[in-house]
């Protein structure tokens, strides 16, 4: 009893810091940065940061812990495995449609692409979790995908899920670092430096540690053993009866 409240806290606090994410992201970009457009120009890239704290943040640490609700222990494995490939789908969705939103933008103010350590970061993670997202797709949801390939592929898909929202936050934290240093320069569009630490900078700050503190607890939840879903003997009959209803 006493585990279970404890997951069912930090689980609430995960719900939380995510839609403290989500608030914060689409505040400094509406209140600071002028808001949103897919004109081209800097209200088309706000979409950037939003779409990739959504996708690569917020709802793939959501996806990841699915399975940790003790609720669902009890029943078929399967929906819960169509919910968390679909969270993650949309989340890969999103992170694609950012990269749009930034890449459209440099390339109509001849910018160039891909030259900053976070955008190597950011298209670095973005690769992987599609490959990741395709490959646990093939061996886990594929009624065809014989139980041996499953096992083997377990406990790399696990690893390489926790690693992907490791490089998702290190995205994320700095290119909220490197926006900051690009528009708040006092020398050359009159505002305050960011080393005054003006608003903008407290809000966008406070996003990077509400951030890292939420990967922390979903990294916290993904780590306790207690809190993982018991393995049943065979999945067999998931995909028997999936087998069953396709036919």
């Amino acid at each position: 009893m006493k585990g279970t409240v404890a997951f069912y806290t930090a689980h609430l606090l995960c719900l939380v810091l995510s839609v403290v994410c989500v608030v914060l992201v689409v505040y400094w970009n509406s209140s600071y940065r002028g808001g949103f457009a897919w004109d081209h120009k800097a209200k088309q890239f706000n979409w950037h940061p939003v779409l990739m704290v959504l996708g690569l943040v917020v709802l793939y640490g959501n996806a990841a812990v699915v399975y940790r609700i003790p609720l669902t222990w009890g029943q078929n494995k399967l929906p819960w495995k169509l919910l968390h490939a679909g969270l993650l789908l949309l989340s890969l969705i999103f992170a694609v449609v950012g990269l749009c939103a930034v890449f459209d933008f440099h390339n109509a103010g001849n910018t160039p692409n891909l030259y900053s350590l976070h955008s190597w970061v950011g298209i670095t993670t973005t690769v992987l979790f599609a490959m990741q997202w395709a490959a646990g797709f093939g061996a886990f949801l594929l009624p065809c995908s014989p139980m041996a390939l499953r096992v083997f592929v377990k406990p790399a898909h696990v690893w390489m899920g926790s690693t992907i929202l490791v490089l998702s936050v290190v995205s994320c934290i700095s290119g909220i670092n490197e926006k900051l240093f690009f528009v708040l320069k006092k020398s050359t569009n009159g505002t305050h430096s960011y080393a005054e630490l003006p608003a903008e900078a407290v809000l966008a700050n406070s996003l990077g540690v509400v951030i890292v503190a939420f990967a922390l607890v979903v990294l916290k939840i993904l780590a306790n053993q207690s809190w993982r879903r018991p393995d049943p003997r065979s999945e067999e009959g998931e995909y028997r009866s999936l087998r069953t209803d396709e036919h």
